[in-house]
């Protein structure tokens, strides 16, 4: 399926920084609002469903046998135009 990319922000930020982003985002999907997205001249609202996917992901990029670059993904995702999550349970997730 190909992918279209409504809005990408990238940039050096300071863990406190990316803190106050992932809670404003966090207060929102507990009030069952929209979440809009804003940098520079670039803006998009979007609305997640009741039930999204909530994907975790820790990668490591690079050669085996040298530093590479570690990140970790959080990804939220459910269909468009409707209400209803792909019907997988992710039971388990702890984060500490």
């Amino acid at each position: 399926m190909p992918e279209e990319v409504l809005f990408q922000s990238e940039g050096s930020q300071s863990r406190a920084e990316i803190a106050s982003y992932l809670r404003r985002v966090a207060d929102k999907l507990d009030a069952g609002g929209d979440i809009t997205l804003t940098a520079g001249e670039q803006s998009v609202t979007m609305t997640p469903s009741a039930q999204p996917t909530f994907e975790v992901k820790a990668e490591r990029e690079g050669p085996t046998d040298s530093p590479g670059e570690l990140s970790i993904e959080l990804e939220i995702e459910w269909a468009e135009g409707g209400d209803v999550g792909n019907g997988e349970r992710g039971g388990g997730l702890e984060i500490e």
